[in-house]
């Protein structure tokens, strides 16, 4: 009988292609060869029974120490080869391929999984004579390194109960192994995912899956908890389930605390913008879905920015952490309180009709004017303005909502100090504000496209000793399909929401960017025009924007000579010392300045003679009536005697005919403005 070892394209020790077992003079140097073969090997016929096994082979199979030839293999491994048999046939029979691997669990050791690697040999008709058997070096088993692996190693019956744990996993958990293996293994794992851990390892036994991964917390001793990463594999027929575990609670609590400060504010402790939004969108979708009715609250608080300013930032924050303490003693645990700007919080209230947030609302005001907030010896007494939305079926979006809830707010707080607003969509008010805070986005991406554009109106001199001709820039917005929109629909916006400091610098660069073109080809000190650019009254209140009006001119070297600025009268009687202190400055770069609207404020010639401009500006509604009316004449008149005896010139505006250009001829006004003399244009220089 020989024995031929098949092509299996392994890299096993490659055996001679014919060895005969019986009758052959090599016998004794083959046996002697297998014997000391660095590999574990048997021999077996085709029923199974040993024709020959090497020393490797029965130490690692812990077989007995007598011999063995001729004792069955399915006697000595009935579980596992008996479950295998119609394989092991088939394999014999030649209908499977040539070479086959087969994994089972050592009866012995509960941590030792063999891999076997079989062949067949033929006899010397070429027929399929038996196997020869090769068993993985204990290397590849659990046995060498289960107790010394710093990973977490446990073998599972199917039972539920451990059979074997390693040393890791207990002093990882702390617990003693007589104190895990008495109870199952499920009885360790966090009551949340118990059952997702028991539909994991179902998947196992039922064959659905052969290795699975899954993350879990496991109760130490002390009753906290750890979150372990498993790898869990199953090993028939005795379905034992190795399991391999590290412990991430280091990393998941990490994970934790970063998702928590996603969500929360880390000042106050309380959700932040972007907690507070996931909260109230679920809240919208239960009110579309259930017909829920919740409601929310939109709190400015009042005078905090004037605490930050005199006592600093950590006066502001300990004012704010106040407040939050007070809030939250003063809520249901179902409601959600937020901080989602510097001074403003959201109240997300649960099941609360309109009604009863209004009545809460009146609650909360109340409570925080008591706050008693002293800082540093100075007292201070705390405001705030609440605006109030319903969240119904007819909310969609977590935008409008709180869009909705800020224009309330922002309604309150021009009511008076601590007041409530309910948002009704039938509210004018609420309307004109709703309507103004829809151009916040529209400006500022009509900023970022370049969407604005310059036009000029003329400023023609009445008296003949005047030859310098002026010209007023205006301002156009194109809109998002390009038509044309006039200033009165975007300016109040503006200026309620502070825009106009951006706009009035996009103003500044673009036309000194265009006007220095044209100075290139001029000698400006015989220039005969001067361009008058509006300035908000924003702009002139900031530290930073005379500064920048200097790097202007600096980068597109002009003449200061040629340029005018405006401002309105109402702008500069809000901050009057700061505006005197703007036109002296600018004055001294070689600037002009007017005065706009002259005659709508209340003490317009009270503040007048402390005001160093050039020009005033006389108020179109004097001056479109002066035919017709003698008191606007009158007045026109006073006004523009008043002007130059502080030598100051005049401009008439809102002049639509030349029966008004006669009036102001006759009056003696030094420059006229209006439909009359000329109609704003697109800025472009010849």
């Amino acid at each position: 009988m020989s024995i031929q070892k098949t092509n299996s394209g392994n890299s096993e020790p490659n055996y001679s292609e014919y060895i005969e077992l019986k009758d052959n003079p090599d016998r004794d140097y083959l046996k002697l060869s297998i014997e000391q073969a660095p590999i574990t090997l048997a021999i077996v016929d085709r029923q199974m029974p040993y024709l020959f096994i090497n020393k490797q082979w029965q130490e690692l199979h812990q077989l007995p120490s007598y011999n063995i030839v001729g004792i069955s293999n399915y006697e000595l491994f009935p579980e596992h080869l008996c479950n295998q048999k119609e394989i092991y046939q088939q394999f014999l029979s030649g209908a499977t391929q040539k070479y086959q691997e087969n994994s089972y669990c050592n009866k012995n050791h509960l941590n030792s999984i063999l891999k076997w690697q079989f062949s067949p040999w033929y006899d010397e008709n070429q027929t399929i004579g038996g196997m020869i058997i090769h068993t993985l070096h204990p290397e590849n088993t659990l046995e060498p390194f289960f107790d010394l692996s710093v990973d977490l190693l446990c073998i599972v019956a199917k039972d539920g109960y451990f059979k074997q744990i390693n040393a890791a996993f207990k002093q990882t958990l702390g617990y003693s192994e007589t104190e895990l293996i008495e109870q199952p293994m499920l009885s360790f794992i966090h009551p949340e995912e118990q059952n997702y851990t028991l539909e994991a390892i179902e998947k196992l036994i039922r064959g659905i899956a052969t290795t699975i991964k899954i993350e879990n917390r496991c109760r130490c001793p002390n009753n906290s908890y750890k979150w372990l990463q498993w790898k869990i594999t199953i090993v028939e027929p005795e379905q034992l389930l190795y399991a391999v575990a590290r412990d991430i609670t280091q990393s998941r609590q990490l994970v934790d605390r970063l998702s928590w400060q996603a969500q929360h504010d880390v000042l106050t402790g309380i959700y932040n913008r972007n907690g507070f939004e996931q909260k109230v969108r679920e809240a919208i979708a239960s009110a579309q879905e259930n017909s829920d009715h919740h409601a929310l609250c939109y709190l400015d608080i009042e005078r905090f920015k004037v605490i930050n300013d005199i006592c600093g930032y950590i006066a502001g924050d300990e004012l704010l952490r106040q407040i939050t303490n007070i809030l939250k003693q003063r809520v249901r645990s179902s409601d959600i309180l937020a901080r989602i700007g510097g001074d403003e919080f959201g109240l997300l209230l649960k099941q609360c009709p309109l009604e009863t947030a209004e009545k809460i609302a009146y609650n909360l005001s109340s409570l925080i004017q008591e706050i008693p907030f002293t800082w540093q010896d100075k007292s201070f007494s705390i405001g705030v303005s609440i605006g109030v939305v319903a969240i119904d079926e007819n909310i969609s979006s977590f935008s409008e909502i709180l869009n909705a809830a800020d224009t309330a707010c922002y309604t309150a707080k021009e009511k008076g100090s601590n007041s409530i607003q309910l948002y009704r969509l039938d509210d004018q008010e609420l309307i004109k504000h709703r309507g103004e805070r829809h151009w916040i986005s529209r400006i500022n991406l009509a900023l970022q496209e370049n969407r604005f554009r310059l036009y000029c109106q003329k400023i023609s001199p009445l008296q003949d000793k005047f030859g310098i001709e002026h010209y007023e820039i205006l301002l156009r917005l194109l809109d998002e399909q390009g038509n044309l929109v006039p200033p009165m629909s975007f300016i109040p916006a503006a200026e309620r929401y502070n825009l106009m400091p951006a706009i009035d610098r996009w103003v500044i660069k673009t036309f000194f960017a265009t006007y220095q073109q044209y100075c290139y080809n001029q000698v400006l000190s015989q220039c005969k025009v001067i361009y008058t650019i509006n300035l908000s009254g924003a702009s002139i209140n900031s530290d930073s924007f005379f500064n920048f009006l200097k790097e202007q001119f600096a980068q597109y070297d002009i003449a200061p000579e040629t340029i005018c600025f405006e401002i309105t009268e109402t702008a500069a009687i809000a901050n009057l010392t700061t505006a005197a202190q703007f036109i002296h400055e600018l004055k001294e770069l070689g600037c002009s300045f007017a005065l706009d609207d002259f005659g709508s404020g209340m003490s317009s010639l009270a503040y007048l003679k402390n005001l160093p401009v050039d020009y005033l500006k006389i108020d179109g509604n004097f001056v479109k009536n002066i035919v017709n009316d003698p008191i606007d004449r009158a007045t026109v008149e006073c006004f523009n005697r008043i002007g130059h005896v502080m030598n100051i010139q005049t401009i008439a505006e809102f002049v639509e005919n030349d029966d008004i250009i006669h009036q102001l001829k006759e009056l003696g006004v030094d420059y006229a403005q209006g439909y009359g003399i000329s109609k704003p244009c697109p800025l472009y220089f010849n």
